[in-house]
């Protein structure tokens, strides 16, 4: 049996970023965006707990690194410069900003679009519930 008690904190952080202008060549190593998403994750304060990364022919990557905290995840366009990135972390929310800002660095994007917020009920307005 569950037993349900209200959330007085938030669940967690949630940052997604578009990033354009990423050199190609970068986007798609699979292994090195293993290694680069994996290392990130450590360096912003997370435990890795899995990660399994997938390789496109003729290009792109799919990728997530899976945190006792939640996760971290990529999707990569090489043709494009583009790599669409997540990174979800319950509990301290500093740990998902760290991450994300190691991995915006890491991928050297021209431009990033950067979007963060907090998840869990309290954070879904009641309008919206159904």
């Amino acid at each position: 049996m569950f037993h349900s008690t209200p959330l007085s904190v938030p669940a967690g952080r949630h940052v997604l970023a578009e990033m354009t202008g990423c050199p190609p060549e970068v986007l798609n190593d699979v292994k090195g965006l293993e290694t680069c998403f994996r290392n990130c994750a450590v360096e912003g304060g997370a435990t890795v707990v899995s990660s399994h990364f997938h390789f496109f022919s003729p290009q792109g990557v799919s990728g997530v690194v899976v945190i006792a905290e939640s996760h971290v995840t990529v999707h990569t366009w090489p043709e494009h410069g583009y790599a669409a990135v997540d990174v979800f972390t319950c509990g301290r929310p500093e740990v998902a900003e760290a991450v994300m800002a190691l991995i915006i660095a890491a991928l050297r994007a021209e431009a990033v679009h950067r979007t963060s917020f907090q998840r869990g009920p309290h954070a879904v307005p009641a309008d919206i519930l159904f």
